[in-house]
């Protein structure tokens, strides 16, 4: 790799990649480790075997095809990180539908949106997560609930979802439970899991993420089996993962994070995945590495962060601790050491990618200097190029930022419904434009240096400043507004509206916190609010966010 003269890397293809089922990878993982811990859930107190989570994923797949569920429909999962999340995940892949994964923090408002831009015919869903009753939530929006028989729903808002599968005892009016699905399925049904085994190939899409849209609402990812299999493999592989490997995994499963490079990692090295708790906790999260000597550790960095300044962070013994990844924001040094030399992960990787790819296409390696570790996101992920261009698509010299470009197997099958959208993102050639500006360096490391796109990343979370004012403008008396994104010490960046009211309204900081609690997720809410009569504007009338952002700077001492 040593001595690049232009932006362009190929990475290794030593290694073939697998052209398998996400259904099959499983079975075969199963068959060659039956009696190896694959699944710990603490908070839930499951502790399975492969043989044993393969049983409870044949289940709720067989009862899923008693809903009539076929290959390709959509089925939603809204819930925090659970056992019956996991075994949706390869539930779903075994029969060939599409997992829809469904932000927990999401209010009505992008819940609607969700599930009528992909027509989900299911959804599972839990009984409600910190602030969120999820089944009021839908009650809420389809109303024909409370008077319909289970798997009967007709609603107007949701015309697309027949059935509501919800977690927990307690019985809601047309809802099925979990459990009951998980004991529909009868030997017709297994007779026909196995017939479609057959027919699924590895090039089917079988996941949707949303991603928030820089024109206003979020886009539905769409991934394959060949894509997000693959992608978890490699990850698994750049952090040397083997059968006897333990890894923790705090970060969500709804993210590409927590379900790629987490579960389907440990899948494909016959690894188990430990789960510490329903959501991120500094301290669940440092008793379980300890109870259960993880070997690995997941998280983004103000994770690590929280369990390095943990209070009781020393009586912990982590020396189990070998390797893990941190992304979704770059990572202070000073946090990179702590974790070397405190939490004795000698091999933590840094990883880089988006969701459109899987998620990772740059990822550093155990043997790599530390200041590569530290300072650029790794090297071009094996069988995938990357390049680095200008406005005009030209390659740049090492050296010159630029726009980051990738192509290969990890690449999206493009965005649910939305050919303009897809083709923004994916051009003629099969590269996918990030829109964050990179430099490459003569070995091919490449050092993420900004975002041409206008994106806010809040503590990992990505949130597109279109998307929340066309949420504000939904508000009767705002007449403009803008968003973008400042400085934060703990979550990176915060979202700061600036708000044109109409005339002759009055409106408080709080009666617009208030707007945006039950409908948009909390961490897109504006943490500040200024209300102003104009915004700065070039003599061309475009809009300066930059200069709002300075201002906002200056006047906080940010």
């Amino acid at each position: 790799m040593a001595g690049l003269t232009s932006s362009l890397s190929h990475g290794p293809g030593d290694q073939a990649l697998l052209r398998q089922t996400i259904g099959e990878c499983f079975d075969q993982t199963a068959d060659r480790y039956p009696d190896r811990e694959a699944l710990v859930v603490k908070h839930q107190a499951i502790r399975w075997t492969y043989a044993q989570y393969r049983k409870q994923i044949d289940k709720l797949a067989t009862g899923l095809l008693t809903l009539g569920i076929q290959p390709g429909d959509r089925v939603g999962i809204w819930a925090p990180n659970c056992y019956e999340w996991c075994v949706t995940q390869f539930a779903t892949a075994k029969i060939g539908a599409i997992m829809v994964c469904i932000n927990p923090a999401y209010r009505n408002y992008e819940l609607e949106y969700a599930l009528n831009k992909v027509q989900c015919r299911t959804i599972i869903t839990a009984e409600s997560f910190k602030t969120s009753n999820y089944l009021q939530m839908l009650v809420d929006l389809a109303p024909e609930l409370t008077h319909c028989s289970p798997g009967q729903l007709n609603s107007e808002k949701l015309p697309h979802l027949e059935s509501v599968v919800r977690m927990g005892d307690d019985e809601t009016p047309g809802m099925f439970n979990f459990s009951d699905i998980m004991e529909r399925g009868t030997q017709a049904q297994y007779t026909q899991l196995q017939e479609l085994a057959a027919t699924l190939s590895p090039d089917d899409a079988i996941n949707i993420q949303f991603t928030s849209g820089t024109t206003g609402n979020p886009k539905g990812a769409t991934l394959t089996h060949y894509n997000i299999l693959n992608n978890g493999k490699l990850v698994g592989d750049g952090m040397r993962l083997t059968d006897t490997d333990r890894l923790c995994i705090p970060v969500p499963l709804y993210h590409c994070f927590g379900m790629v490079m987490g579960n389907l990692a440990c899948i494909t090295h016959g690894s188990a995945a430990i789960f510490p708790d329903d959501a991120f906790d500094p301290k669940s999260t440092l008793e379980t590495v300890a109870s259960e000597r993880c070997t690995a550790l997941h998280g983004v960095p103000t994770m690590f962060i929280a369990e390095l300044d943990y209070p009781d962070f020393d009586q912990y013994e982590l020396g189990s601790l070998r390797t893990g990844i941190m992304a979704g924001s770059s990572c202070p040094v000073e946090t990179m050491n702590q974790v070397i030399e405190r939490m004795h992960m000698e091999d933590v990787l840094i990883a880089y990618g988006q969701t459109e790819t899987s998620p990772v296409n740059h990822m550093t390696a155990p043997d790599d200097p530390i200041d590569k570790r530290v300072a650029t996101v790794g090297r071009t992920g094996p069988h995938l190029e990357v390049k680095i261009t200008d406005e005009e698509q030209n390659t740049l010299p090492v050296g010159a930022p630029g726009e980051i470009c990738v192509r290969g197997y990890s690449v999206m099958k493009g965005y649910w419904d939305d050919a303009a959208r897809t083709q923004e993102t994916i051009d003629d050639e099969g590269w996918l434009h990030s829109g964050d500006i990179g430099i490459m360096d003569e070995e091919g490391f490449v050092q993420v240096v900004g975002r041409i796109k206008d994106m806010i990343i809040r503590g990992g979370e990505n949130v597109y400043p279109r998307e929340v004012e066309e949420f504000l403008f939904t508000h009767p008396a705002i007449a403009d507004v803008q968003v973008f994104g400042v400085p934060h010490e703990k979550y990176g960046e915060q979202v700061c509206a600036w708000i044109k009211l109409q005339d002759g309204v009055e409106l408080s900081e709080q009666d617009v916190k208030d707007f945006c609690s039950e409908q948009i997720s909390y961490f897109k809410i504006p943490s500040l609010v200024r209300f102003v009569d104009d915004f700065p504007m070039t003599v061309t009338g475009k809009i300066q966010k930059f200069k709002m952002r300075e201002t906002v700077i200056e006047e906080l001492a940010l």
